[in-house]
């Protein structure tokens, strides 16, 4: 199972997290977030572990800038990013990068929303639908996701908390690949608690 941390920030924060070995870091690059990077921390973050840059409706140079710049990994679109944009971002890439789509998902999300996305995206991203466009730090019915009926794999993500572990490791289906934490693990917006991911990610 994959893990992904998202809203990183904190320079000794990440050297902390780095030696967790999670799959994926996430850097969010939306200037209305409470997680915002403006400059990427200099850290030293060892290549196994995949950064992703997270952007909201951003222009295709902006996205190509920031990736570039700081020499990231993967990119996650939490707005509202169309198919065709996935697939022109994909082709105007410098480098090859991993592309997540995030969809904001509720009791009555239509998952035949996702099926455009299938070929244009690596991961798809399910959170939890709300106020804002992520780190909300609410869960969503995790049930709903057997209306997910696509091969595109998926990472969880919304009110991830320690107490998950066990429901996480029940759910059984076929694309289900990982799971995307945040705001259930912070002290403050930015700052995770390394003791906690700890416990969690051996509980899992």
């Amino acid at each position: 199972m994959k893990i992904k941390v998202c809203g990183m920030r904190d320079a000794e924060n990440i050297s902390e997290l780095v030696k967790l070995k999670p799959d994926y870091m996430g850097f969010i690059f939306y200037g209305k977030s409470k997680r915002f990077v403006s400059d990427f921390p200099q850290v030293e973050i060892p290549s196994e572990i995949k950064k992703v840059g997270v952007f909201v409706n951003e222009s295709f140079d902006e996205v190509i800038e920031i990736v570039e710049k700081n020499k990231l990994d993967a990119i996650q679109l939490h707005g509202n990013e169309s198919p065709d944009y996935c697939e022109e971002l994909k082709v105007l890439m410098i480098r090859p990068v991993e592309i997540f789509k995030a969809f904001s998902v509720d009791d009555n999300f239509d998952f035949s929303k996702t099926l455009a996305y299938q070929k244009c995206c690596d991961y798809l991203l399910f959170d939890t639908k709300g106020k804002e466009y992520g780190g909300n730090g609410v869960k969503f019915n995790w049930q709903v996701l057997d209306n997910y009926k696509g091969e595109t794999p998926f990472l969880l993500s919304g009110g991830i908390a320690k107490v998950d572990a066990a429901e996480i490791k029940n759910i059984s289906h076929k694309a289900f690949a990982g799971i995307d934490i945040n705001s259930g693990f912070e002290i403050e917006p930015a700052l995770k608690n390394i003791k906690d991911i700890k416990e969690f990610k051996q509980n899992l």
